[in-house]
């Protein structure tokens, strides 16, 4: 028996606690809820110094105050640990809508069809753009529209260029709420979005497009964001904004959101093609040399 005896499951015991410390690293960073959880740390360093310091009155001040931590915790960082424990649902595959249709065989849209509804989002969003028409496009799995949708107007349509364009029509009374779109249809719109609280979002940047990464800080949505003032087009996930994304940023976001599978096309040999090309060349070169001498035997 050595100075340590450290077994296969004490180095997966180690590995999952860091796995969990960084999930929950990735889950609160740039959040208020992680300068709170930064500051509690400290109010915990700060009672385990004054208690090895006897200082007794400050000690006992702090131990009342931990005393209460795990109810203090639930309270402050309620949505966090409500955000947390959906992850978890979800990473199991069983709230998925692919889940279900793997499991009583559904057929799935054709991409097709999903081509199409593509062709419509970008031809609603760029002239969006153009006339500088402000909208906000959340894009959900089903299992977390109802997040959203209870502050909004139930629409159920597809998605059209025509129907996007009339809902945040500025005469319109829903164009200053969010469109939530999930299984590739206009499910709800007018809805109200969280505003992020992160402070490290640019000082420029307005409320629609605080409010669309709040959304994707809390769930895991793609958010599609056109400026009123500018017209430029940006994309929130996971927190992160990228604004005035490009027009081939533009289709990659549609094709994750919408399901467009892209077709391969076969990759074509070059130097082989070449190769052929030059042989046969040749081969027709060596023919007409033998045409030519057997000519001049002739004459």
């Amino acid at each position: 028996m050595g100075f340590l005896d450290i077994q296969i499951w004490d180095v997966l015991d180690i590995i999952l606690v860091g796995i969990l410390i960084y999930q929950l690293y990735q889950l609160l960073r740039g959040s208020l809820a992680f300068t709170i959880f930064i500051g509690l740390l400290l109010v915990y360093l700060v009672s385990f110094v004054v208690s090895e310091l006897n200082m007794n009155m400050l000690a006992s001040i702090l131990g009342k105050f931990l005393e209460a931590g795990i109810i203090l915790l639930v309270i402050v960082f309620q949505q966090e640990i409500r955000r947390f424990l959906f992850y978890i649902g979800k990473g199991s595959g069983i709230g998925k809508q692919n889940f279900w249709q793997r499991l009583f065989k559904r057929e799935r849209k054709s991409n097709q069809n999903n081509v199409q509804l593509k062709e419509e989002l970008i031809r609603a969003i760029n002239n969006m753009a153009a006339s500088k028409t402000g909208c906000l496009l959340v894009f959900v799995d089903p299992s977390e529209k109802a997040f959203f949708t209870d502050t909004g107007v139930p629409i159920d349509g597809d998605i059209s260029s025509k129907l996007v364009e009339s809902i945040f029509s500025k005469t319109s009374p829903l164009h200053d709420g969010a469109v939530v779109i999930t299984e590739n249809r206009i499910v709800s719109a007018g809805c109200v979005l969280p505003v992020s609280e992160n402070p490290d979002l640019p000082a420029r940047v307005g409320m629609r497009h605080r409010a669309a990464a709040g959304a994707s800080e809390q769930l895991d949505a793609d958010v599609i964001i056109v400026s009123e003032e500018t017209g430029k087009i940006s994309h929130a996930k996971k927190g992160k904004l990228r604004v005035n994304i490009t027009q081939n940023q533009l289709a990659e976001v549609a094709n994750a959101v919408l399901g467009v599978e892209i077709e391969e096309v076969p990759a074509i040999n070059v130097n082989a093609s070449a190769g052929s090309k030059t042989k046969k060349e040749t081969t027709s070169i060596s023919d007409n040399s033998s045409n030519l001498d057997g000519n001049n035997k002739v004459s």
